[in-house]
């Protein structure tokens, strides 16, 4: 097949089809980095599309197989050969274990390598359904019964990918059909037929598509079989702790922590804002081992105009006014607002009903039912923290502080392991007031030992505590189990804390219409998450932020009143330094400063490809893409650059070069000069093929120069017109 647009709209559904298939293996199994796997695709496709040849295909796909086990199992870099010998040991042993039968012991490289290796069959199958076969209707059959019964048995939402599939499957099956149809009847192909073929078919797409979406969709007839079949699969063997794989989002049950979940990009909410904001719901005080529960509830009941009777912030804290707006796209009955919210207005005259144990702020309608309103703007203190105030706690009474209180937000179960204070104790060793035990535990969890994952999450059994599982056994979580175990801890010893549920800052959508041009930030289910507030007497609730990999924007000055640094509680005795020595040091620190410099740069230029080698390696096979693309159909576009080039020149002499020019185009044409054949030969031979005498009468001015090394005046103009003449019909 030629390498011309059709066959390229070819291979990009036959792409697009595959990739549904990899769509939902990142929301259902525990695979990771799954745009590697569609890179490698898109690869596969690209090089046969660019018809290299077949070892060159095969050293590149091997190539990017080995780079992806590298970067997905091994800590080595891929030039430290090193690693190879581990995994040509790997392999071995998992030979061993296919003969053995021993499924289970499979290991992860090995399961990726066969993963690799299924999609290089599935590219090659798909490849010979579309070219030689010329059918593709069973793969694109396949396709849909296999999202439908994800949809139905599983969380994946297929609503969208169905559409899509649609869509391209009825493209390549008619493109597929056109080129038989060309193909039985011995017709050549030609824009005019192509033209008319391609806009029915794309006008009886966009026509089915339409009218699939608008039109009624009437209830099932059947039940859903899926609940009967989960009942009785339930009772063959249910699940200890009754979870199973969730969709992230807000969720006012949190007595059962742990256990997968998938993502979900539904928007909640936008928020026109300074800058971004952690958004809270509700708050929790009671431990129970598996999860947090309210200790109690008691409902306080205001008007929507009135100030939010939460306060969360010292008088004494150092604050700004600022305001938000949000838009919501979801009915949710409660409000979601910042930390140190002071009133919100509504667009109507609406009630407020808050659970003062949970801060969560009800919006009641005016027969006193929640009502889900679509905009509000909230009003809000940004506090500003300082270090040495925080310090201060460590010489505060804790006896004027009310029991009940302390008592309520150090809970712990009677069973929590001793393991966990031990363990709370050895990291806050050493110091001396609670701020700084807080912020020794925090940064806790940025160890390497811990790891975020959504998928990989284990579920406390009867006998387990949530947080204990987390701290000594498997180390994998996600925010609730960094938030929990950094509450936890710090209760332990003494510390009240408090865990908050609500959502981190969205990403930046645009900027607003009005004068302002304040910022607006799009927050989704992705975006749901749990953090936790210390609590200090002389400051208020803080919050903190355990979970790795995210930061809250809370605001603190590590400096005090003169300038010294805050963390500095001594200073040591000053010893003067001999000017000889003064001399010695400046220089040699000089020098330091340079190699510092340096080592800062390839530092910062190591962290940027670390952190973003998936874009570079997809951005370089692009553009190898691109470039080769553009080398294959380089005779259509050079002329174009040679006819704007001699167009400028004026010269006589310039018809020497003109002319070798021809010859090289006129040969990428296919129009290629033998080795024996004279000028004056090729010269009526290109006439002939073209029915025309420009080659010849150019030819005659070219040997004129040639031979003589001079052409009366004007005569590079005269030729000008034939030689573009030619270089056109090249193009056509």
């Amino acid at each position: 097949m030629k390498r011309d647009i059709q066959s390229f709209l070819l291979y990009l559904f036959g792409f697009l089809l595959l990739w549904e298939w990899l769509r939902p293996v990142e929301q259902l199994t525990k695979t990771n980095h799954i745009e590697m796997f569609i890179i490698f695709i898109l690869l596969s496709f690209a090089v046969t599309f660019l018809r290299l040849r077949w070892i060159w295909r095969t050293i590149l796909k091997l190539w990017f197989i080995l780079f992806s086990l590298n970067q997905f199992h091994y800590q080595d870099g891929f030039f430290q050969l090193g690693w190879l010998s581990s995994l040509f040991g790997e392999l071995t042993n998992n030979f061993g274990m296919i003969f053995a039968q021993n499924w289970a012991g499979l290991t992860n490289v090995f399961r990726t390598l066969l993963f690799f290796i299924l999609l290089w069959l599935m590219v090659y199958l798909v490849r010979y359904w579309l070219l030689n076969r010329k059918r593709i209707f069973i793969f694109f059959f396949m396709t849909l019964i296999y999202i439908t019964v994800l949809d139905t048995f599983t969380l994946y939402s297929a609503n969208v990918a169905i559409v899509r599939t649609v869509i391209e499957g009825f493209a390549v099956m008619g493109m597929l059909t056109y080129f038989r149809i060309l193909a039985k009847e011995n017709v050549t192909s030609d824009s005019l037929i192509t033209r008319k073929w391609m806009r029915p078919l794309v006008l009886m797409i966009v026509f089915s598509v339409i009218v699939g979406i608008i039109s009624p969709k009437f209830a099932p007839i059947w039940p859903d079989p899926v609940p009967f079949l989960k009942a009785a699969a339930d009772k063959g063997g249910e699940d200890k702790a009754g979870t199973g794989v969730g969709k992230v989002g807000y969720g006012a049950d949190d007595s059962q922590l742990g256990g997968p979940f998938i993502g979900d990009d539904s928007v909640v909410f936008q928020s026109e804002a300074v800058e971004k904001n952690y958004w809270k719901v509700e708050t929790k005080d009671h431990y129970t081992g598996k999860g947090w529960i309210p200790s109690g509830s008691t409902l306080l009941r205001f008007g929507g105009d009135e100030v939010i009777p939460v306060f969360p912030i010292h008088s004494s804290v150092e604050t700004r006014d600022e305001s938000a707006a949000l838009h919501h796209f979801m009915d949710y009955t409660h409000l979601i607002y910042p930390a140190g919210i002071q009133r919100v207005q509504f667009e109507r005259s609406y009630d407020l009903e808050m659970d003062s144990t949970k801060e969560k702020i009800i919006i009641l309608g005016f027969d006193s039912t929640p009502i889900a309103p679509d905009s509000y703007t909230v009003q809000f203190k940004v506090p500003k923290y300082k270090a040495s105030d925080l310090r201060q706690t460590s010489v505060v009474d804790l006896e004027q502080i009310n029991t009940d209180f302390i008592r309520k937000y150090t809970q712990l179960p009677e069973n929590l392991p001793e393991r966990i204070k031990e363990l709370a104790e050895t990291i806050t060793a050493g110091e001396t007031n609670w701020f700084d035990k807080a912020k020794a535990v925090e940064r806790h969890f940025s160890s390497s030992v811990f790891t975020y994952d959504q998928t990989n999450v284990a579920v406390p059994g009867e006998n387990d505590d949530y947080v204990d599982q987390f701290l000594f056994e498997t180390k994998i979580g996600y925010c609730d189990n960094f938030s929990t175990s950094m509450a936890v801890l710090l209760r332990s010893i003494g510390i009240p804390t408090r865990w908050v549920k609500g959502y981190t800052g969205g990403e930046f959508l645009k900027y607003s219409d009005d004068e302002r041009q304040r910022p607006i930030y799009e927050v989704t289910n992705n975006n749901a998450h749990s953090w936790v507030e210390v609590y200090f007497p002389n400051q208020g609730w803080v919050p903190f932020e355990p979970t790795k990999g995210f930061t809250n924007n809370v605001s603190v000055d590590f400096t005090n009143e003169d300038g010294t640094p805050a963390a500095a509680e001594t200073t040591a005795p000053v010893t003067p330094v001999p000017k000889k020595d003064l001399e010695e040091n400046s220089s040699k620190s000089k020098e330091s400063d340079t190699s510092f410099t340096f080592n800062g740069i390839w530092l910062s230029i190591i962290t940027f490809l670390d952190q973003h080698w998936k874009w570079i390696l997809l951005s370089f096979v692009m553009a190898g893409g691109a470039v080769g693309i553009m080398y294959r159909i380089r005779g259509k576009w050079i002329p174009y650059l040679y006819l704007v080039q001699f167009r400028l020149k004026k010269k006589d002499e310039n018809i020497g070069k003109a002319y070798l020019v021809l010859l090289g185009q006129l040969e990428r044409y296919g129009l290629k000069r033998k080795e024996d054949q004279t000028l004056r030969n090729y010269a009526r031979y290109i006439d002939t093929f073209f029915a025309s005498r420009e080659m010849s009468k150019l030819t005659d001015r070219y040997e004129q120069y040639l031979y003589h090394q001079k052409l009366p005046e004007g005569s590079w103009m005269e030729s000008r017109e034939l030689w573009e003449n030619l270089i056109k019909k090249t193009i056509a």
